[in-house]
């Protein structure tokens, strides 16, 4: 114990760089996730013939092996923070895709009938009634992904991005449980982090109506 308690206070500058790296890539690539998924998974709900077919893809593709996925992208995009975010980014994908299209179908029919009736376009009807309905439902799979990418991304020091990982396979490399605890501790506190304020998020976004029927259950 005294030697990690050196360790962390002789490289506590080192370890907040990498606890930046390693919530960057994490974090970019939830964007990143966001950003494509959340439309897609509205787009799906209006032609739900090939929604399946969708999905599966993403589902078969989320088995393939982290370290695979890493390593298909080297020879595309070479080494270091883009190929782990992308990589990352298909791991992002499924649990919003996912919860975005179960969210967005299961909003109550009669709501968007009274939208419609009100005269509302299907671009004011996605913004005003699906998406505030169904954020609670989304924001559970961005939840979701931000933790497990928080995890995963100590991988992307195999391939030169930087993060935790680096003190994490350097501890295991050389039999040192100071670069361990340095690496997964502050991976473990990330996470909650991240989980805790994207909590807040979700009750903030969420409408008060909803939020409050939640709340008397």
């Amino acid at each position: 114990m005294d030697s990690v308690i050196k360790f962390l206070s002789q490289n506590w500058s080192e370890i907040l760089i990498k606890s930046w790296e390693h919530l960057y890539i994490s974090l970019a690539a939830v964007l990143l996730g966001i950003i494509i998924a959340i439309p897609l998974g509205i787009v799906l709900t209006r032609v739900p013939k090939i929604a399946g077919f969708v999905m599966g893809i993403v589902g078969v593709i989320q088995t393939f092996p982290s370290l695979a996925i890493l390593a298909f992208f080297i020879p595309v995009l070479g080494v270091g923070q883009v190929p782990a975010i992308i990589a990352l980014f298909v791991y992002a994908l499924l649990p919003i895709l996912r919860n975005t299209y179960i969210g967005v179908r299961s909003v109550n029919k009669g709501m968007l009938e009274a939208g419609r009736g009100m005269g509302m376009t299907s671009w004011q009807r996605i913004v005003h009634v699906e998406l505030p309905l169904a954020v609670p439902v989304i924001m559970a799979g961005v939840r979701l992904s931000t933790v497990y990418l928080i995890g995963w991304a100590t991988l992307a020091s195999y391939i030169g991005a930087g993060g935790l990982g680096d003190y994490i396979f350097d501890g295991l490399n050389l039999f040192r449980t100071d670069y361990i605890i340095a690496g997964s501790v502050p991976a473990i506190i990330l996470a909650l982090i991240a989980d805790l304020l994207l909590g807040r998020l979700e009750r903030w976004v969420t409408p008060k109506g909803i939020r409050n029927s939640k709340e008397a259950i």
